[in-house]
């Protein structure tokens, strides 16, 4: 038997769809990579109705023989040095029982194609640099560390809880 992936963008307004998006992203969030515990009862329940009313956000959803398998949420950004849109991939999931056939590169390749779509000038992503399995996807994906001028070192990403 001949296994189908398929990917293809996520509708919020659909049931079907939103549930799949927060299964998937849940399943990431419960993964150590993800942080290891579970989605608020309040993410689950609002998510796919608070990303529908952003307009720079789109999701792609990934199916491995009709079940939910992987999961990339991204949103449009500004480059001000290059002045064209960036999109950036937020989150990128493929489930445990679903790694290993690609899945992962098929979800960037689709945002890729959507970056394109917009006129983007770049993707960004963050990952954990200790997640070797990503990164190797994302580098042969053609995703590299940022620096603008080697002496002054690489991009780093910082946060600021609130």
């Amino acid at each position: 038997m001949i296994m189908s992936i398929t990917i293809r963008q996520a509708d919020y307004s659909d049931p079907a769809d939103a549930a799949a998006l927060v299964d998937m992203l849940d399943a990431y969030a419960r993964d150590p990579m993800g942080g290891g515990k579970p989605l608020s009862a309040h993410t689950r329940d609002h998510l796919a109705a608070e990303l529908a009313t952003r307009p720079h956000a789109v999701s792609f959803l990934a199916f491995d023989d009709g079940a939910p398998a992987g999961v990339l949420n991204a949103f449009e950004g500004f480059s001000t040095f290059a002045c064209k849109p960036l999109l950036n991939v937020h989150d990128i999931a493929v489930h445990a029982d679903h790694r290993g056939k690609g899945i992962g590169r098929m979800l960037l390749d689709a945002v890729e194609a959507e970056a394109r779509r917009r006129g983007c000038c770049k993707l960004t992503l963050e990952v954990l640099s200790g997640n070797t399995r990503a990164r190797s996807v994302y580098e042969a994906a053609g995703y590299a560390a940022y620096e603008l001028d080697p002496e002054k070192g690489q991009a780093m990403f910082l946060e600021k809880p609130l």
